[in-house]
């Protein structure tokens, strides 16, 4: 051969004296490590019918002539095994898997994934370690549906989402420090107050109160629209048990629907009668 298999650099032909001997190994190292790309590195002993040139990323416990050369690449250069032990910083393209390797002074690990932080146009940093600047961010479907997980260690732990205006919180909705959901906001000075919490249990919900014990809990009063009689929503429609103040002469009555027809709540009389 005149030239190296990879980048078709050329040896110093034997009638050069014996400066081509040294020479060309210096060739073999570079036409194996520049622009380092390996077949793959699934292959625990040699591979057979292995072309010229062809490199691999040698795995743990591999075997025959490979044994003993765990995470070095191994080249198939003249029609035999060359090892080149990396170095840390170096970075390697596995063809068979189309991932960037880089060696971190002790093993492989990928450029991709994991990383212990990524920022997009921001800086991430060690507690917000994935950070991203940016007008709108964008999750959508694969074929099917979506979700968004957010998941913690334990129960006395939070995982939640907080909204923040100038990096000052003032909504909270998730498992806050418990595992059943809240939603809380706080005011100018910082005062949080929880607004609505669901028991995980029987999904009874609390509002204004600690701890709901109906389906719904109001801790305070409530206001609903009132009505003139004739302007009130359709009572099939708004389905039995839905209520609405009506306005009847100088005054404002509770009525509810039975399902068919609005009638008064205090002798279940039609409205209007």
């Amino acid at each position: 051969m005149e030239t190296t298999p990879n980048l078709k650099m050329p040896y110093i032909l034997p009638s050069q004296a014996q400066k081509h001997v040294t020479h060309n190994e210096a060739l073999r190292y570079l036409d194996a490590l520049l622009h380092l790309s390996v077949t793959s590195r699934q292959y625990t002993s040699p591979p057979v019918n292995t072309q010229e040139g062809e490199r691999y990323l040698v795995p743990a416990g591999a075997a025959d002539s490979w044994q003993r050369q765990d995470g070095n690449i191994a080249a198939f250069m003249d029609g035999e095994w060359f090892f080149f032990t990396p170095l840390c910083g170096w970075t390697m393209y596995v063809a068979d898997e189309n991932v960037l390797l880089l060696y971190n002074g002790a093993q492989w690990q990928s450029l991709v994934n994991p990383q212990p932080m990524v920022g997009v146009n921001t800086e991430a940093d060690s507690y917000n370690r994935f950070a991203v600047a940016s007008d709108a961010v964008l999750l959508t479907h694969s074929g099917a549906g979506h979700q968004l997980k957010i998941n913690k260690n334990q129960s006395d732990n939070t995982a939640s989402l907080l909204f923040q205006s100038g990096w000052t919180g003032y909504a909270e909705m998730g498992l806050a420090g418990e595992n059943n959901f809240s939603i809380k906001v706080a005011d100018d000075a910082g005062q949080w107050r929880q607004a609505l919490r669901i028991d995980r249990v029987n999904g009874n919900i609390a509002i204004g109160s600690v701890w709901p014990t109906a389906a719904l809990h109001v801790d305070g009063a409530l206001r609903l629209k009132n009505y003139e009689a004739s302007a009130l929503p359709d009572a099939v429609q708004s389905g039995a048990g839905a209520m609405a103040f009506v306005k009847a002469g100088q005054g404002i009555k509770p009525a509810f629907s039975d399902g068919v027809q609005w009638r008064w709540m205090q002798d279940s009389q039609p409205v209007g009668t």
